[in-house]
Order: C-alpha cells, then sequence, then structure tokens
C-alpha cells in the first residue's frame, strides 16, 4: 500500500488548492510557450523528398493531402528490424482517435520510417492502426531531420540529435516534425522536437500522472510499456507473479 499522509476533507483541500495554483502558473507558462513556438521562424524545404507509399511515390508536399499543415511522426522501425520501436509503437496506439480530428482542423498527419514499405505495411496491420504510414527508404529526409544515422556517426561513436551532439546510441530515434505548404505549392519546415519533446502525445502519460502512483516506472517506459498484443492478462500476470514467488520459496 501507498505510504501518504491521511489528513481530514478540509486539509485535503487546503493542500489540493495550494497545488491548483501551481497548476494554473503551469498552464499559463505552457501557454506562453506554445505562442512561442508558433512564433518560430520557418525554413523553406529545397530538397526533393519522394516516400513510398500504398499509392505509389509520393513528395513531401503530396503528404499534405488537400491541408495546408503536416505533422510526421519519426517512427523508429530501421531497414533491417523486425518490429517498431516499443516506445514509438506506443504512442502511435494514440494516434487514430486524433485523426478526425487533426484532418477537420487543416492538418494531416504521417508517420516515415526507413523500412521498406512492406515492412511498415506488415507491422501497421499486426497493431491494426489505420494512420498513414510510408517510407523513407532510399532518400535522405531521416537524416537531413537527425533521426536516423550513418555508419560513419556509429564510427565515432557521435551522433547529432535534439541539437547537440550526443553519443551514439541507436540507428534510428524518434521525433517530431511540423511542416507549412503555402498556396504557390512550396513547403516550409516549421517546428521539430525529439527524446522526451514528444512526450506530449502520450496521452497515457496524462491520466497515470492523475492517478495515484504516477507514472510508477523507475527508469522509463521501457520499464513497463510493451507492443499492445503482448501485454499479459490479468491472470496470466497474476500466475507468472505466482510461479516467480513458488520458485523464490523453493
Amino acid at each position: 500500500m501507498l505510504s501518504h499522509k491521511i489528513v481530514s476533507q478540509d486539509e485535503w483541500l487546503a493542500a489540493r488548492k495550494a497545488l491548483l495554483a501551481e497548476e494554473k502558473a503551469f498552464t499559463h507558462a505552457r501557454d506562453a510557450l506554445a505562442a512561442k513556438r508558433e512564433a518560430l521562424p520557418w525554413v523553406r524545404v529545397e530538397k526533393l523528398y519522394t516516400f513510398d507509399t500504398p499509392q505509389g511515390l509520393r513528395t513531401l508536399a503530396d503528404l499534405f493531402g488537400p491541408r495546408s499543415q503536416l505533422i510526421v511522426y519519426h517512427f523508429m522501425l530501421g531497414p533491417d528490424w523486425e518490429e517498431g520501436c516499443v516506445g514509438c509503437s506506443f504512442l502511435s496506439d494514440h494516434v487514430d482517435g486524433m485523426l478526425p480530428h487533426l484532418e477537420h482542423h487543416d492538418v494531416s498527419y504521417v508517420a516515415v520510417s526507413r523500412a521498406p514499405l512492406a515492412k511498415i505495411e506488415a507491422f501497421k496491420k499486426r497493431m491494426g492502426w489505420r494512420f498513414p504510414w510510408v517510407s523513407s527508404n532510399g532518400s535522405d529526409f531521416n537524416f537531413d531531420y537527425h533521426v536516423s544515422f550513418s555508419e560513419s556517426d556509429k564510427a565515432r561513436g557521435k551522433a547529432l540529435y535534439n541539437f547537440e551532439e550526443q553519443d551514439y546510441t541507436s540507428d534510428e530515434l524518434p521525433g517530431v516534425s511540423a511542416f507549412y505548404r503555402d498556396e504557390a505549392g512550396n513547403v516550409y519546415h516549421t517546428y521539430s522536437a525529439y527524446a522526451r519533446g514528444v512526450e506530449m502525445l502520450l496521452g497515457t502519460y496524462v491520466l497515470l500522472e492523475f492517478a495515484p502512483k504516477g507514472r510508477n516506472e523507475e527508469h522509463d517506459m521501457r520499464d513497463w510499456v510493451r507492443h499492445h498484443d503482448r501485454y499479459e492478462s490479468g491472470a496470466q500476470a497474476a500466475g507468472r507473479a505466482h510461479e516467480q514467488k513458488t520458485q523464490g520459496e523453493a
């Protein structure tokens, strides 16, 4: 059982209202930060990027569809990977319900990975997702947006990620990028976020932070998150815990 101070309703209400004042300050600070994000300058995308899609080859401008804004999620699924990253999959479990709201607010969404399209389609089917997901295999796109890394990066043990040189940890890392397309068809890169910067997309974390135990992680999501088709049922988990306890007592 969690060890927390037990108080009267009046004491709880006083503590809750004190925290509410801090929560309101955080909300206002977040609003101010969002305004600064929106005010960032843009960079015109000069390179022609092409992507393999179920409808054939498409350019970055094509991925917008009829909309002027595009969110790209850089999904970690490398050319030789057997399945998608668990963390990226956790995030992607949140996307399908958002799609109609985004699309009716002039925003298209697409996931991009370096894996061949056939591998993407197979994993997408396994997960039961509907959102668009395309392959940048053979393109510079992932490298230019600093979510895929070269053999030379690996050899020197360093890579440019989250806007700074870091120790090389993987040939693929996560991120999200935003783009705008004007009426003339010009595309502009407006924003990118990496590492914990993509956590805002994780609605599960928002709910967990309302729960008594919070995120309940010792290190990070790798402590507990699995592909959603690999979670044990309650009975299976209880049986495993009993088996481990029995083995420990033997």
